[in-house]
């Protein structure tokens, strides 16, 4: 008897993770004496954050300072897309920021076409936002895996659910 095992594959961004390295962003920005009395904040929205400064020196080092915090927390930046700076009220600048979550269609497709090079015995479906691999052997599974992670692809995947 013959099972089949399965895993998905999903890109997701650790929201509460997030949240703490804003709030730690926020922290450091309220101590830091090149901030005094600077205008600088970051709003989070569902599916993007939105940066605002006095100027584009200070909103690109809030970006900076924001950047290696999320590093410190685990978050990877590829799920970060950066829009353009735009003009703001009184002068000031603002950013927003993209948050990715969930394979897109092209990526999913890039993602089907490595796992069909491969020549394993496997098969893969594009599910929603996420990709699910079956095949009969784990090993193939985890080779798929070492495969994806070696791929140079726009966005973090993490693999769930491998029965």
């Amino acid at each position: 008897m013959s099972s089949e095992c399965s895993f998905d594959i999903v890109s997701k961004m650790d929201m509460q993770e997030l949240t703490n390295a804003i709030h730690q962003t926020e922290k450091e920005i309220d101590n830091r004496f090149d901030f005094k009395n600077s205008k600088s904040s970051l709003k989070l929205e569902k599916d993007a954050l939105i940066i605002a400064s006095e100027d584009e020196y200070k909103l690109n080092a809030v970006i900076d300072i924001l950047q290696s915090k999320m590093v410190k927390r685990g978050i990877t930046l590829k799920n970060l897309d950066f829009g353009k700076v735009e003009p703001a009220s009184l002068g000031s600048v603002r950013q927003r920021l993209g948050l990715k979550q969930g394979i897109d269609q092209e990526n999913a497709k890039k993602i089907n076409i490595l796992i069909r090079d491969s020549k394993l015995k496997v098969k893969s479906q594009i599910q929603g936002d996420q990709i699910r691999v079956t095949g009969k052997s784990r090993d193939d599974l985890q080779q798929i895996i070492q495969i994806l992670r070696k791929a140079d692809l726009p966005l973090d995947l993490q693999f769930n659910n491998l029965k």
